[in-house]
This record gives C-alpha cells, structure tokens and sequence, in this order.
C-alpha cells in the first residue's frame, strides 16, 4: 500500500497571504473553524465551505479574540478575510468578556430557562421537553467504571446537577454538590428480552417526568442484553441541556469511562465557564425587561414591531382540523434530493453570498406563502446560541429561536 499524495491548492497562484495581524487572525479562525490547513486573505467564506452553523462559530471566535462587535450579516456582506479586516472595529467595542465570576447568594434563571420553567409551573412534569440518547455499546463493559464515569460527567458540568427552586416564587438556579446529584442510575436485566419489548422500556426510560424543583435533570438507565451487548440511555430535561449538548456529553463520557478502565479520574481540561457564569454574563449585558432602557427591552420591543399582526398560525388546507389542545404526536418526513439538486441549491447559494441553508429558508417561506395565500409568513428556526468560544463544549440550555 501507498500514502495518499499530499493535497496540492488548485489556486495556489491566487493565494495571498495576510498582511498585518488582523488579517493572521481572521485567516486563523477561518482555517481552524473549517478545518483547513490555511486560508488566503481574498478565499471566501463561504467558497470554503462555509454555513450558518459555522458563521455563527466563526463570528463568536472573532468578537472574542478581537474583543470586535462583529455580526453575522457582517461576515454574508464581508466574507473574505481582506474584505473583513476592514470591517473589525466598526461595529462598537465588543461585549464584556464571558469569564468565571463571583456568585451572588441567589442565582437567578436564563432567559431560556425562564420560558422552559413557566412551561413547567404551568403543565406540571412532562417529557414532551425530555432530550434522550441511546447508545448500542458492543463487546465487554466495565458497569461499575461506566457508573464512576457517569458521576464524572455530571461533576464536570453543573447544569446536570442544578435543582430550580421557587422558595417565594420567583426561580432560582441552586447548584448541588456533586456527592448529592442523584442521576436515577439503574442496571436492568434484560437477557433473552424482544426488541420490542426492548423499545419498550427505552421509550419508558425517555418519558421520565422531570420535577425540576426536588430531582437533577438527567436520569441514566443501563439494559444489559448480554455480557457483550448493553444499550445506555441517558435522559436529560431541555431546561439543563440543548442538541449541542450531547456532543460534548457523550465525548466527555468517553474519556471519563476511559479514564475510570484504567484506575484513574478522567484527563480533560477544565472548562472556562459554567451555566451559572453564563447566566450572570448574560443579566448583566440584557439587563432587566422590566428596565425601558435596557438592552433586552429595545430588542424586544423590536420584535414585537417586526412580529405585530402576524396570525397565530397559517391557515394551511390541511387534510384535517386541528386539534383544540395540542397532542404532542408529530412525525418525521424523510426527504432524498438527488445530488444534482443539491448542486443547484450550492450554485444559487453561491450567486447570492448565502448559505444553502439560506436558499432552502426561502424556498420553505415561498411554498407556504402559495399554500396559505398568504405574505405573512413565519418561520422559525431555532440558533445554537452559544456566542462565546467558551462554551462550545459545555452542557447547557442555550438555544433560541429565530
């Protein structure tokens, strides 16, 4: 066998390195966010293959590492490095850093959290906000390193480990030490079980009912099939955690389950920040809504304008009414665009210094539009909110929706 050659630049004339340090920087970011080996000062963004996901990494790395203002549409307007240079310290100063800070006696709610727990107050326990993950885990398995692991994680972040409580009825965030976080851990027989009745009791798993006042959010429940096969389902509310969550969640179990094989605690670095530091961070750059001047009340008193006459909801000729409560079963619909369609959506994207995801949006908002006979459309889409470096690997309830 033969090493692959190594990879040429098809337009290495046209490379330019950067000229100041500025531009070192934004050609930096770009490179390690898209995970390249380097970026040339005139290479677009999004020609390297850049999306929103990653605009948003990209943006939240540069207002950190230039202490910058920048905003997304700022990167869809400026998308090479030169042309971006130009544009850092145009925008303002940038905010006030997201470090580790003091705690006060009381820890009050994000915003996202705050919506989530006026949900709960109002539904009582349900799963219908439950994040679950089951993972087939084949050959020989250490349990009781596996349990260790488990509490490692749960150590490491202290959203999975935060009970709310209302002792005057207004919430507040109370971090339990990791020797009192309870996460439901149970082994479960299931050898010579049917995969239905396997589904079963993993659907049973999910559906716990979080009390977010007395319990942690997560809940880990292990079924052993065998000696050599096992399947891990880990619960946790949406109030403690996000669909980002569970990358960082799973890869520190990883290395927290290898550490605890080998006799020792798990080797990762310290995490900058935590959920409690966030939401401080957080208050203190919104402000109050009830405060006329503050920042959060002009952002949504902007919204409130943009959003003003909207309908409830479009009036869609759907093939059957809609229910009076909502029943919470919905359905997933499996989409196979053929490459060429794919290539057409990137070509247009291109032309119009979009993402595809951008061009997908849009073509989303036309077709309601024509179905509903309607230009008041609506979408939203939920954003991963998670504007600082900082908390890229931490387990949290961070995004929002757009």
């Amino acid at each position: 066998t033969r090493a692959l050659p190594a990879p040429e630049y098809l337009h290495a004339d046209r490379y330019r390195a950067p000229g100041d340090a500025v531009e070192e920087i934004l050609a930096g970011i770009y490179a390690q966010v898209l995970g390249l080996e380097r970026v040339g000062v005139d290479d677009s963004f999004f020609d390297l293959g850049g999306d929103s996901l990653s605009a948003m990494r990209v943006v939240a790395a540069i207002n950190t590492g230039l202490d910058a203002a920048v905003g997304v549409r700022t990167l869809f307007e400026a998308p090479t490095v030169a042309q971006l240079a130009l544009r850092i310290g145009a925008e303002g100063a940038g905010r006030a850093p997201l470090v580790a800070v003091q705690r006060p006696a009381v820890v009050p709610l994000s915003f996202a959290q705050q919506r989530l727990w006026v949900l709960d107050q109002v539904q009582g326990p349900s799963p219908v906000y439950n994040l679950a993950a089951a993972l087939r885990l084949g050959g020989a398995l250490d349990v009781a390193a596996l349990a260790a692991a488990l509490s490692d994680v749960v150590a490491r972040h202290e959203s999975l480990r935060t009970l709310l409580v209302a002792p005057e009825g207004v919430p507040e965030q109370v971090v339990l030490a990791p020797q009192y976080a309870d996460f439901g851990w149970q082994v479960v027989d299931g050898v010579g079980w049917s995969v239905q009745r396997l589904q079963e009791a993993i659907g049973a798993a999910t559906r716990h009912g979080f009390d977010l006042g007395s319990e942690i959010p997560l809940r880990a429940t292990l079924f052993r099939l065998s000696d050599e096969e096992h399947v891990l389902v880990a619960v946790v509310h949406h109030i403690a955690a996000d669909g980002w969550s569970i990358g960082p969640l799973i890869r520190d179990l990883g290395v927290a389950y290898g550490g605890r094989c080998a006799g020792c605690g798990p080797d990762w670095a310290p995490l900058p920040v935590q959920y409690v530091d966030y939401t401080l961070w957080q208050r203190a750059q919104l402000g109050d809504p009830s405060d006329p001047e503050s920042r959060i009340a002009a952002q949504l008193a902007y919204w409130e304008q943009q959003l003003g006459g909207l309908p409830e909801r479009l009036q869609l000729p759907t093939d059957r009414p809609y229910p009076l409560v909502a029943d919470q079963r919905g359905a997933t619909v499996v989409l196979d665009w053929p490459a060429s369609l794919q290539l057409q959506v990137a070509q247009l994207a291109r032309e119009h210094n979009v993402t595809a995801f951008m061009v997908v949006q849009a073509a989303l908002a036309v077709l309601l539009s024509k179905l509903s006979a309607t230009s008041d459309v609506a979408v939203g889409f939920p954003i991963a909110g998670r504007s600082d470096p900082a908390l890229a690997e931490l387990v949290g309830f961070f995004v929002n929706t757009l």
